[in-house]
């Protein structure tokens, strides 16, 4: 049997993600640009999706890509500078290199 690309749960063997993930990647794909992060999660609570596997879907890095929290982050960060006029580029890659400095320098 196969295991979720997202959360490791058990899936068909024709498919790549559970069906509670299928939902969450759903509702990340509506919300994504929309709203801000508070309600961002609100929206993943509201999918009726456990918080602990919501929790293991944000970590999820699937595809090398970076993990889908770090991917939203990216984008809301180069949302709020493009409002503040400021000129870069976040990407997923940057945002956990710059989360893992914050909680290393906090332990």
């Amino acid at each position: 049997m196969r295991r979720c690309a997202y959360c490791g749960d058990r899936i068909g063997f024709w498919s790549r993600v559970c069906s509670d993930c299928k939902k969450l990647m759903t509702r990340v794909e509506e919300l994504r640009g929309k709203v801000g992060y508070g309600e961002f999660l609100d929206g993943l609570e509201r999918t009726g999706v456990a918080k602990e596997k919501i929790v293991v879907f944000l970590k999820a890095d699937p595809d090398g890509n970076g993990s889908v929290q770090d991917q939203v982050t990216a984008e809301m960060a180069m949302e709020l500078m493009k409002v503040m006029g400021i000129s870069g580029q976040q990407t997923p890659q940057e945002v956990k290199r710059i989360r893992d400095s914050v909680t290393k320098d906090s332990k």
